[in-house]
């Protein structure tokens, strides 16, 4: 049995578009590392869809760390972004690629960036699986992007509305 769509949903992208975009990252990514080992830096939770399926098209080798950061609550991003979950193993060095689900106001990933850079890495590069720049409080430059969304709260993909609704292969918007 699966869970059954609610009607206010609207789909926004369906899980083929997904496959097809998260594969033409792995190409592209895949190409702009070609030689180095990647250690890619997945924001919990929401990424983890995105970061399963993206490793397995990269064609190089890779490691991989989990970061938890909160600055949400309900729809709304509070502002304050802090960490509830540090790496487990040090980037100084490294060949970072960050990836998270979505970026909205980029506070949560401007801090990200802030406090990775301070740890020495080799290269830092940001990629996030959806973009939604109308909402944009900060200047924040992607290396590399999924799709471009309107400005929706979307769920789906590991994209959640109060804890649910991560599991769906598509991507809604709640009207």
């Amino acid at each position: 049995m699966t869970l059954s769509v609610p009607r206010h949903f609207r789909l926004l992208l369906d899980e083929n578009e997904i496959a097809r975009r998260v594969s033409e990252l792995g190409r592209e990514i895949s190409a702009d590392y070609e030689g180095k080992e990647l250690h890619i830096i997945c924001v919990l939770k929401g990424g983890v869809y995105f970061l399963a399926d993206l490793v397995r098209e990269l064609t190089l080798p890779v490691t991989f760390d989990f970061l938890s950061v909160s600055s949400y609550r309900g729809t709304e991003s509070s502002g304050v972004v802090r960490f509830t979950k540090d790496l487990d193993e040090d980037i100084e060095s490294r060949h970072v690629l960050v990836i998270e689900d979505i970026i909205d106001t980029g506070l949560t990933l401007h801090y990200i960036e802030r406090n990775l850079k301070t740890r020495k890495v080799a290269s830092l590069a940001l990629a996030s699986f959806l973009d939604r720049p109308h909402r944009r409080k900060v200047d924040l430059e992607l290396d590399y992007v999924g799709f471009v969304i309107p400005d929706h709260y979307v769920v789906g993909y590991g994209l959640d509305f109060e804890h649910k609704y991560r599991q769906f292969k598509d991507i809604y918007a709640i009207n």
